[in-house]
């Protein structure tokens, strides 16, 4: 369970046998920032409430309970909204929720005695009256959630906290809720808070961290819901931490308001989260390749550290400017040094730029967006009408109040200042929002006292404080329609609340180079994807400290398959050691094994661009726990050292110090594919695997095609031209190709986007047909010339033709990628590799 108050202890790494590069040591232990004690639900002042009377709505039904309301909304079949307010007043909604435009589904109402009953095509909602209480059921009647009636009270207020009560059993798994420090996927157990905390050097017991997304994901007897708690002030979630009878959410302060929404898969709840919050947009193809950062790199470094990539030739798109770019940390603003090592690195191929941004404003006369903010009365308030005045990196600053739209205008005005210079993307930080202060009324944030709006509508501080990040990240995504209209932005955040995913891609914060962040980043990663945000990563290598040559190895393996993958460490004067952590800078063996896995990632780029276009349609996460999938394999609920990369690859990394071999559960129901040496296991039992440092386990469900293509130095330094499509064919592999030109909005305002749909069948015990349907041919610009079909644990065909055309057999695999209608059997291997035009109208039959 975690404790709201924890010392971080430093972990003291030893040598890597072999010779490895030397260790670094921990600095001294030191209290990692957290917000004041929690406040208890005080369980023997519950709210008993009772329903008086009752009056049908268009979309739902009100309920008087006396001295409150209480509304139950049905925005879809399967989609309810559960209120219970103050007497006259109006229903709440956070700018976390994106769709208020429900189309009401039909449904029935009834007055059954001690019970009122609401039905729609998929839900039957049961009210109780005279202890109110919700329960909800399938249209069969089978209970998926309900209400906890043994307290006397299920839900209201106590001392003005609003609070849900929940039944539960010990076989419900919970998950979502977020980022959450912890090594367990399965929440169920969990004592989990939301307060949005610049928690520098967090550990696994840490309970309050970066963002707070109020979501979580019930699976019970192998069906799914989901409940989205809309409250934005500092909130807490006893996950059955206290009985396996009932759990329940409360926070501080505001309305009792919750969105439920049904199943019964993982993914039917997940894309109606995000419908009900907004989805993620694609993002620009160039952020999907490797990023490097470092807090501290100084310009030149900035420059020699770009030079090396391409000069080693090891993959990389985009170098990231941290704090030191700018003027004396003045934000939108530039050190001239650092101004020409942007244009330097720029000058070389193929690189983009990302830019830190802060949302402190340095209190000095001579700043320009000081002076505009203060003659506009743009920043947070003290209680008493003052402009809040703390310290940050540039010393004492001030606030932009993001709650307001002119605010947020302004901001995303100012970006000209990175914008011209010819950066990139925008690396949001510091915004939780975070303040170099702690004492009895602050902990390293402002006062709860303080206030945004106006003085005829004030947000206090404990309202807002979670739902700032969210706000600026709106602002910065803005920004872009201002200066860049038809591009894509990339905006990075630490700070989320629900629905910033529409937004902002996200990193896990201030991170350390220990054995226990990388096991950690897996389920921290997979719940955030399971919480809407399918763009997710932590800093490879770690941020704080330094990590080992063998921990490093592990991690950039891993690392070249999160959804944003990034190398990004800490300043070298916070490091006993002063160690890099560029690829190259723990020698040769772990030089080439970060090359190796750096290129697997831009060989699946096709791949991952796909699987980032499927979160854009239905919110389904890159970086999926094996539960998103296979939710009627027990056995996987509580895996939280395996993921799924996409929808067809299993990763199974080492994430142990001298770990060379592991245990890997296959789940059932399906064959699966060693991607390296092609044995194939039955599903549904674990098998133990060599994982020895140059490798980490991945496997392929059968039946599955994976589209690849060759290694480039970034994206876009080669079109396009062969697509192989890698496929591991049992009896029928389809895969939907989804293809644009990655960068700018036309995709998705004007429909600019090719999709074809490949099937690879096999007919008969030696007959295989590929096919190919174009469902839409939008995008002209394409330059697709052909298909490589791979196709492994094959057998040599007698022939191979489409229609009436017979093509070639060749004695290469260099043959098949450099000819047309060519076909070449490794017999090593097993392996048949076809090549195939983009434009053969028939059936492509190998027999």
């Amino acid at each position: 369970m975690k404790k709201s108050q924890r010392m971080f202890k430093g972990v003291i790494s030893a040598s890597l046998a072999m010779g490895m590069a030397a260790t670094a040591l921990a600095p001294s232990a030191q209290a990692v920032t957290q917000p004041e004690p929690d406040t208890p639900l005080a369980k023997d002042n519950l709210e008993k409430l009772s329903v008086k009377g009752i009056e049908r709505l268009d979309n739902g039904v009100k309920f008087d309970l006396g001295n409150k309301d209480a509304f139950i909304r049905l925005f879809a079949d399967d989609l309810a909204k559960v209120s219970i307010l103050e007497k006259g007043k109006e229903e709440y909604t956070s700018r976390g929720i994106a769709k208020k435009d429900w189309k009401t589904p039909r449904f029935t109402a009834k007055d059954k005695g001690n019970v009122y009953e609401l039905r729609t095509k998929e839900l039957i909602i049961h009210i109780k009256k005279d202890t109110f209480g919700v329960k909800f059921m399938d249209h069969k009647g089978n209970v998926i959630n309900e209400d906890y009636m043994k307290n006397g009270s299920t839900s209201g207020y106590e001392n003005g906290k609003p609070y849900v009560y929940k039944k539960t059993d010990e076989n419900e798994a919970f998950y979502g809720f977020g980022e959450q420090a912890g090594l367990n996927l399965n929440q169920r157990g969990e004592s989990i808070g939301m307060w949005n905390t610049d928690a520098y050097g967090y550990d696994k017991d840490t309970k309050y961290i970066y963002t707070t997304i109020p979501f979580f994901i019930g699976l019970k007897n192998e069906k799914a819901y989901g409940i989205m708690f809309d409250n934005t002030h500092r909130s807490y979630y006893e996950m059955a931490s206290e009985s396996d009878d009932y759990y329940y959410f409360y926070a501080n302060g505001g309305d009792l308001t919750y969105y439920f929404m049904n199943g019964p898969e993982i993914s039917d709840v997940i894309d109606r989260y995000t419908e009900l919050t907004g989805k993620q947009e694609l993002p620009p193809e160039w952020s999907m390749g490797l990023h490097q950062s470092k807090w501290e790199y100084n310009a030149d470094e900035i420059v020699n550290v770009a030079k090396t990539y391409r000069d080693k030739n090891i993959p990389v798109d985009t170098m990231h400017f941290d704090i030191d770019y700018m003027d004396g940390y003045r934000v939108f603003t530039w050190n001239d040094k650092f101004k020409d090592a942007l244009k330097q690195v720029e000058a070389m191929e193929g690189f983009h730029t990302i830019a830190i941004n802060d949302p402190a404003v340095k209190v000095d006369e001579n700043n320009k967006s000081y002076q505009e903010g203060t003659k506009n009365d743009y920043w947070a308030k003290n209680a008493d009408g003052s402009n809040f005045v703390g310290p940050v990196w540039p010393g004492d600053s001030v606030f932009p109040d993001f709650s307001k739209k002119e605010v947020r205008d302004w901001w995303s005005k100012n970006h000209t200042a990175l914008f011209d210079e010819g950066i990139d993307g925008v690396w949001n930080d510091m915004n939780e929002p975070a303040v170099f202060i702690d004492n009895d009324k602050m902990h390293h944030t402002l006062p709860l006292d303080a206030y945004f709006g106006y003085e005829d509508n004030k947000i206090l501080h404990t309202e807002y404080h979670n739902i700032y990040g969210h706000d600026e990240a709106e602002a910065t995504y803005n920004a872009w329609g201002l200066h860049k209209p038809n591009e894509r932005p990339f905006v990075l955040t630490r700070d989320m609340y629900a629905g910033t995913q529409r937004y902002s891609a996200l990193w896990t914060g201030d991170t350390v180079s220990t054995w226990e962040h990388l096991q950690m980043s897996l389920p921290s990663h997979m719940n955030i994807g399971m919480s809407g945000v399918a763009n997710v990563g932590t800093d490879i290598g770690g941020f704080a400290q330094r990590p080992t040559a063998e921990m490093y190895a592990r991690w950039i393996q891993i690392g070249s398959l999160y959804p944003f993958s990034r190398i990004h460490y800490d300043s070298d004067a916070k490091a006993t050691v002063k160690q890099g952590q560029e690829p190259w800078a723990f020698g040769p063996e772990v030089e080439a094994i970060s090359k190796k896995y750096i290129e697997q990632r831009y060989k699946l780029l096709p791949y991952l661009y796909n699987a980032f276009q499927d979160a854009a349609e239905t919110g389904k996460p890159v970086q999926q726990p094996l539960v998103y999938q296979f939710q009627e394999d027990e056995k996987t609920y509580n895996i939280a050292d395996q993921f799924m990369f996409g929808d067809s690859l299993m990763v199974a990394p080492a994430l142990k110090e001298g770990q060379t071999s592991r245990n890997v559960y296959l789940p059932e129901g399906h064959t699966w594919v060693d991607f390296v040496s092609g044995k194939e296991y039955k599903g549904g039992r674990t098998i133990h695997v060599s994982a020895k440092l140059e490798e980490m386990p991945m496997f392929v469900k059968k039946d599955s095609m994976i589209p690849t293509r060759d290694v480039q130095q970034y994206t876009g330094e080669k079109p396009l031209e062969n697509l192989v499509l890698d496929t591991y064919l049992d009896k029928k592999s389809e895969y939907r190709f989804y293809e644009d030109d990655a960068a700018t909005l036309d995709a998705k305002e004007d429909g600019e986007f090719n999709e074809t749909k490949f099937t690879v069948e096999r007919k008969g015990k030696h007959n295989v047909v590929f096919s190919q349907k174009k469902l839409t041919a939008n995008y002209d610009d394409s330059k697709l010339e052909q298909y490589t079909l791979k196709l492994h644990n094959a057998e040599n065909p007698r022939k191979v033709t489409a229609g009436m055309k017979k093509y070639k057999a060749v004695n290469s695999v260099d043959k098949v990628t450099n000819g047309s209608r060519t076909y070449f059997f490794d017999e090593k291997t097993k392996t048949l590799y076809v090549s195939i035009p983009a434009n053969e109208k028939r059936d492509v039959k190998i027999r």
